[in-house]
């Protein structure tokens, strides 16, 4: 290549590089969509919309939240992996990816090299409840009911492959014990039948579950968190109940698709993590019984692959069917 040439190139690297990091610095320079890959009402919902209108502050451009429900998160998924990788498409995902990852045979996409994880947005933690007709009146007392009757007991849960389910059958596995699994259609159809005493026990999210317990329409057991929970700081943890190591959060985050500009992911980390330390974002997240999580990219990005290869194992240890 000529000195001419070389010349050249080298300059319209440049003022390529150059407007790439204009475009950065000035972004969003239009309305970004925030897609919610479940239906409104749920814990990604909630912190997706309380984290849009964050960012639609302090950007001042609108942030519009997308609800794209369907095959368990895939859907939503699938729409940001194959979006133009400019900032403009956005993900609220959550733990489900990682079981996703696990349980299709194949994915229109690749969970961890499709995304750029940006921060962690939020967590929940579940709670086991049960009905107060169960002998059980505590975690321990309900372990040592369940050996005593195998096969007999019956647990709830959202649907086949969901959190609820792969929680329990991480329980089970630790405990030696066997209790018959009962899917349903989401949390609220699996609470639904709890209080109707239909099932024996049910690992709810956290907030779901929490206005039955404070009215002791259910009994809360444990907690799958790796510390009490302030609003129901009498209920002890599964860890601290007599299963050391057990933790289990459904957790919320922001991704991009692959090949965003860096300079663009660095600005959204930067700002979403400005907005979820602010005390009011803060506290507006904790009354819904969501944990605001903020994090580095770095660690959001090894999270989703050790929580992937976490749930692989479960998956495959628990012999579910791959979808």
């Amino acid at each position: 290549m000529s000195r001419f040439f070389m010349s050249r190139f080298l300059l319209c690297a440049a003022a390529l590089l150059a407007a790439v990091s204009a475009g950065a610095q000035q972004y969003p320079t239009k309305p970004v969509r925030l897609v919610a890959p479940f239906a409104p009402g749920g814990g990604t919902d909630i912190s997706a919309r309380i984290l849009a209108e964050g960012l639609t502050q302090a950007y001042h451009q609108t942030v519009v939240v997308d609800n794209r429900p369907g095959a368990g998160s895939v859907l939503g998924c699938e729409i940001v992996a194959k979006s133009a990788p400019d900032g403009y498409t956005l993900l609220l995902g959550n733990i489900s990816m990682a079981f996703n990852a696990a349980l299709y045979k194949k994915l229109p996409f690749d969970t961890l090299r499709d995304f750029i994880p940006v921060s962690l947005v939020t967590d929940q933690p579940n709670i086991l409840v049960a009905h107060p007709s169960l002998p059980a009146k505590s975690f321990k007392e309900f372990i040592a009911l369940a050996r005593s009757q195998p096969g007999k007991l019956t647990y709830a849960s959202a649907g086949l492959g969901a959190g609820t389910h792969l929680a329990m059958e991480m329980l089970m596995m630790s405990q030696s014990i066997d209790l018959v699994h009962v899917p349903y259609k989401g949390t609220g159809p699996a609470l639904t039948a709890l209080l109707g005493n239909q099932i024996s026990v049910f690992f709810s999210t956290f907030a779901s579950a929490l206005p039955h317990v404070k009215a002791e329409r259910l009994r809360a057991y444990a907690v799958t968190s790796a510390k009490r929970a302030p609003t129901l700081p009498e209920v002890p943890t599964v860890a601290e109940s007599g299963v050391p190591g057990y933790e289990y959060s459904t957790w919320y985050g922001l991704l991009a698709p692959a090949r965003t500009p860096r300079a663009i992911t660095d600005n959204l980390n930067q700002t979403t993590v400005a907005v979820l330390n602010a005390p009011d974002y803060r506290e507006r997240l904790l009354v819904q019984g969501l944990d605001p999580v903020p994090s580095s990219a770095a660690h959001f990005s090894s999270y989703l692959r050790s929580e992937t290869a976490k749930w692989t194992k479960v998956v495959r240890a628990a012999k579910i069917p791959l979808q």
